[in-house]
């Protein structure tokens, strides 16, 4: 019987209780992970606060994790945190997306926890309904995606084949739903985060595809919003060796999930999704 097979046809339509969005600490905590940015870091910094300062109704923080800069990176982003009291800086000896992004949001306070690629390559209209399903309890993930037919955007060839071909085996290999595993641009409730972090386990860019297939195989509600984006030839991002390395860890994955190393059934239960249904 193959892994697909195991997936449930439907879940239970829950519906968790409405944020309190008058929360003493900041409703909101978007994670960037950096390194080594300082060309760009203060520009995009600015443009995200500004943005959030000017729609989102509640309060936020934007933190800053800096993976090993080696640059001014991290000088810039502290000088930028003591002029703008909502940005917080962490700092982190080892390098990689899921180490930062784990640490900082299992530390969160926060009841709504997000994180965006510092490259901002996206349209940050989008920023609101991405955010809003999971405030009204409608849903427990948020993702954004670049290739629904309603998204705006042209990535180079090589990457737009490399995309549709990398959740293209998502799909055949794990029963993913999800358009666009790897779309840096992402948001969770935290009382979910907290109970799916623990099970993942990678430090790099794969982070983002294991949370997502453990979250569909636990049945949660995950909400795709298709965004608009400027492709960003400079992000720094060996796309061909990213893949490579993903598509390991993703055999790796699916074998943890067909021996029932991850407990699916226990997660299920603890977030109030029920059992399996085929």
């Amino acid at each position: 019987m193959t892994l697909t097979e195991h997936r449930p046809v439907l879940h239970q339509q829950l519906q968790r209780s409405p944020m309190d969005t008058r929360a003493l600490v900041p409703v909101l905590d978007v994670a960037i992970p950096v390194s080594n940015q300082e060309a760009r870091l203060e520009a995009h910094l600015r443009r995200l606060h500004g943005h959030l300062m000017d729609t989102f109704p509640h309060t936020f923080r934007i933190t800053v994790a800096d993976n090993a800069s080696t640059d001014n990176t991290l000088r810039i982003a502290e000088r930028l945190a003591r002029e703008l009291p909502e940005i917080k800086v962490v700092h982190f000896d080892q390098r990689g997306r899921g180490n930062s992004l784990r640490r900082v949001w299992l530390s969160s306070p926060s009841p709504l926890l997000a994180y965006v690629d510092l490259d901002l390559s996206l349209d940050l209209s989008a920023v609101a309904p991405l955010l809003a399903p999971l405030i009204s309890g409608h849903s427990d993930l948020a993702v954004g995606t670049r290739l629904a037919r309603a998204s705006q955007g042209t990535f180079s060839h090589h990457r737009d084949v490399i995309a549709r071909a990398y959740n293209f085996l998502l799909r055949v290999l794990t029963g993913a739903r999800i358009s666009d595993a790897e779309c840096g641009f992402k948001a969770i409730r935290a009382d979910v985060a907290h109970q799916l972090l623990p099970h993942t386990g990678d430090e790099a860019w794969f982070f983002d595809t294991e949370l997502l297939i453990i979250a569909e195989h636990a049945g949660l509600r995950i909400h795709e919003v298709p965004i608009d984006w400027t492709d960003e030839p400079d992000s720094g991002v060996d796309v061909v060796r990213t893949l490579v390395t993903d598509l390991k860890r993703l055999a790796k994955l699916t074998s943890k999930l067909h021996r029932g190393t991850i407990p699916i059934a226990g997660l299920r239960a603890e977030l109030g999704r029920g059992p399996h249904r085929r």
